[in-house]
């Protein structure tokens, strides 16, 4: 009777499917066919009855949150068991198998697997990685498949590439997580096979050990753990009693390594003792000396002569009861403390002080706090003050000092910095040039003139005498260059050089009654004190001099330069120097053109030429043929001041400049031929010719190639350029000052 045609009544297994077609198992990729319908492999793209889908990877929980990638969520874990397997070996006496402990370790984010034996000494067999890390396949029938979390726990057999591994533990990391994965994990297997031959090659060294083995003493652990860890303590040695004997102050030093101690002796400045470099060597110190032992009396073992006479040929064994040792005390880092007495080799020290790392050592170790120390420092004798003998004039200050300080003389050290910066640097020469004069009653010396010169690199003052026709005094040097002391025993700087100032050198008096243009620039660059404006201009402020000064200039808008010098001085009747006066007038002149026709520049070019007998024409004539590329004898005005500092034309910028200017130009160029027969020609010199550069504004920087350093003789000659000054401006500047 059949069943009638209801749900659930029929047992045809094509009931309700309408597919019926071949599956698409292969694929075509990269010119190969591929298997890819690896879960739909049936008809119609279901899957066969006897078809076992094979799983990739381990299935592992899911969490909370969002699920992350394995290679994310298992970076750095790996599972550690421990194993071993058993390997067969042939043809041998001493063994047939072989035990091989290694321990597996599997990576969780790949489920890859490694495989590490450990090494053992001598053992004749590769050892180390056995397996290295990758995916194992599981044995056939099921090669198809690879192993994962599931196969590996306690008690298991994994077989890898024919060997099979007996797991017997694992660590705490991997039973802690097979647990909460649900896995229950076995206790450890304690009971494992022994290997036969590691047996027998045991019992083969306990036979080689000797019966009466030497004894060990073992001191690596101490080393390890004070190596470099060192006690200081500070101590006397009370020698008062001997003759000529005194109180040593020592450093004592004790290494918790190997509980030696060594001592060091602090040797005073002057104190007449040679500085030795220890007053104990390093060793260990006995607390009773009774005598000095000989060497190698005191040892760690005692021998004994058993057979035979003293030679290569004797018989000796250790004495276990150490019948003839010689058992010392030696001092330990709990005999020492402050306010204890120790007996080094027959001296005794005692112990005062001790450094923060020692009583902590002792606080951590005995449970001591620190004592107070004991005082054992001597009060250092006072310190005599070194008289130096005054100088005799012979050389130099420095050098005679020199001869004082050192058995050996060495020569004073010169400031090294200051000389690169102020020495002489092309034309610029450093030197500051006063004119002055003898302050004296006497006749003869009235009339005579002097050239002060400082020297800025190394502050040294000469003098030199002019020669002066008739007057029957010898004319040269007058003083040698080198410092010069002040009357409070200081040197002269050059602040203390300016017109008007009173210097005494070698005991001779004199009065600076003039300075260079390098000089004045120099000052007011500098902005000496007598040569800063806006200070000069508070001084006559502050000496209620204002009044008198508006007076004397008032409804004068410019007045000649001497007419304001004579009125400067005439109000300040001498309370501030000349050379302020001077500096006034100079920063208030009006600004023109210092030289008005190329005849007088050109006059005085040759002038200058002629006294720095300047002869390198030929060179400055080939400078200028070869920047002339195209021959046609004419260059133009940069080209020629490119060419004359280019060989160091000794003369000033602003000259230089000047004369280029005012030079006669054929199509803005210049005949460089003619400008060198120009001045070559001796004839166009005029000796009565000087060149003063402009005035300076009180914050201009003087330029370092200009060469202002020559004498150009006094104030109405040097001066005589600056027509005018602006008194306006004068009066606006003292009544904002």
């Amino acid at each position: 009777m059949a069943l009638p045609f209801l749900p659930g009544n029929s047992t045809n297994p094509n009931l309700g499917v309408e597919k019926f077609h071949k599956p698409h198992v292969f694929d075509i990729r990269n010119g190969l066919p591929v298997y890819v319908g690896e879960e739909k492999c049936g008809i119609g793209g279901g899957s066969r009855p006897d078809h076992k889908i094979v799983q990739k990877s381990t299935v592992k929980p899911n969490g909370e949150g969002p699920p992350a990638p394995s290679w994310l969520a298992y970076d750095k874990q790996v599972l550690r068991f421990f194993a071993y397997f058993q390997e067969t070996v042939h043809e041998k006496r001493e063994e047939k198998y072989r035990i091989r402990r290694c321990a597996m370790l599997y990576y969780l984010e790949d489920d890859s697997i490694q495989v590490n034996e450990a090494r053992q000494t001598n053992s004749g067999i590769p050892q180390g990685t056995i397996i290295r890390r990758h995916s194992i396949p599981k044995p056939a029938p099921h090669d198809d498949e690879c192993y994962d979390v599931e196969s590996f726990n306690v008690g298991e057999t994994i077989v890898l590439y024919g060997r099979s591994f007996y797991i017997t533990d694992c660590d705490a990391f991997t039973r802690n997580w097979l647990t909460k994965s649900g896995v229950k994990v076995p206790d450890a297997i304690m009971e494992e096979p022994a290997d036969p031959y590691f047996v027998y090659r045991q019992k083969e060294l306990d036979t080689m050990q000797p019966l009466r083995p030497y004894e060990k003493f073992d001191t690596l652990k101490q080393f390890l753990d004070h190596d470099r860890k060192v006690l200081r303590f500070y101590g006397i040695w009370d020698n008062t009693d001997e003759m000529f004997g005194d109180v040593r102050e020592l450093i004592i030093h004790y290494f918790l390594a190997d509980d030696t101690m060594e001592i060091r002796e602090v040797i005073r400045a002057n104190s007449g003792r040679d500085a030795a470099p220890k007053f104990l060597n390093r060793s260990r110190v006995p607390k009773e000396v009774n005598q000095m032992s000989k060497p190698g009396e005191i040892t760690q073992r005692t021998v004994l002569n058993v057979f035979g006479s003293m030679g290569p040929k004797g018989r000796y064994i250790l004495d276990s009861l150490k019948t003839g040792a010689v058992h010392t005390d030696f001092y330990t880092d709990a005999d020492l403390k402050i306010g204890s007495k120790i007996n080094v080799w027959g001296r005794e020290v005692m112990l005062c002080d001790m450094d923060e790392f020692t009583a902590h050592h002792y606080q951590t170790k005995f449970g001591v706090e620190k004592p107070p120390a004991i005082s054992y420092q001597h009060e250092e004798p006072k310190k005599v003050e070194r008289e130096v003998p005054p100088y005799n004039g012979w050389g130099s200050e420095e050098d005679s000092k020199a001869n004082c300080l050192k058995l050996i003389a060495v020569p004073p050290r010169r400031d090294f910095n200051k000389f690169m910066q102020k020495d002489r640097q092309g034309l610029n020469s450093h030197i500051l040039r006063f004119l002055a004069r003898m302050d004296t009653n006497k006749p003869i010396d009235v009339d005579r003139t002097f050239i002060i010169s400082f020297y800025l690199s190394d502050d040294t003052v000469s003098v030199f005498e002019p020669e002066k026709r008739n007057s029957g005094i010898m004319h040269g040097k007058f003083i040698e260059r080198s410092k010069q002391k002040k009357e409070d025993g200081n040197d002269y700087t050059a602040q203390d050089f300016y017109v008007g100032a009173a210097v005494t050198l070698r005991r001779h008096k004199f009065v600076i009654i003039d300075a260079d243009q390098y000089a004045l620039n120099y000052a007011e660059v500098e902005k000496y004190p007598e040569a800063d404006v806006s200070r000069i201009l508070r001084n006559i402020k502050r000496l209620n001099l204002k009044s008198i000064v508006g007076t004397k200039f008032d409804l004068v808008k410019l007045k000649m330069y001497h007419d304001f010098l004579d009125g400067i001085r005439e109000c300040c009747g001498g309370q501030i120097s000349e050379h302020a006066i001077i500096t006034l007038g100079r920063f208030f002149a009006n600004k023109k053109e210092v030289l008005d026709n190329f005849k007088d520049v050109k006059s005085l070019v040759c002038e200058l030429l002629l006294k720095q007998n300047f002869n390198s024409f030929n060179s400055l004539l080939l400078c200028f043929i070869k920047v002339d590329k195209e021959k046609t004898g004419f260059l133009t005005p940069n080209q020629i001041k490119t060419c004359c500092m280019g060989i160091q034309l000794p003369i000033p910028r602003d000259l230089l400049h000047n004369l280029i200017d005012k030079y006669p130009k054929v199509e803005n160029k210049i005949d460089y031929r003619n400008l060198v027969n120009d001045m070559k020609d001796r004839q166009a010199a005029d000796g009565n010719m000087s060149f003063v550069p402009l005035p300076k504004v009180i914050n201009t920087v003087l330029p370092k190639d200009v060469e202002e350093t020559g004498w150009y003789g006094h104030s109405e000659f040097a001066h005589e350029r600056i027509i005018d000054v602006d008194v306006e401006k004068f009066l606006y500047d003292l009544e904002r000052a």
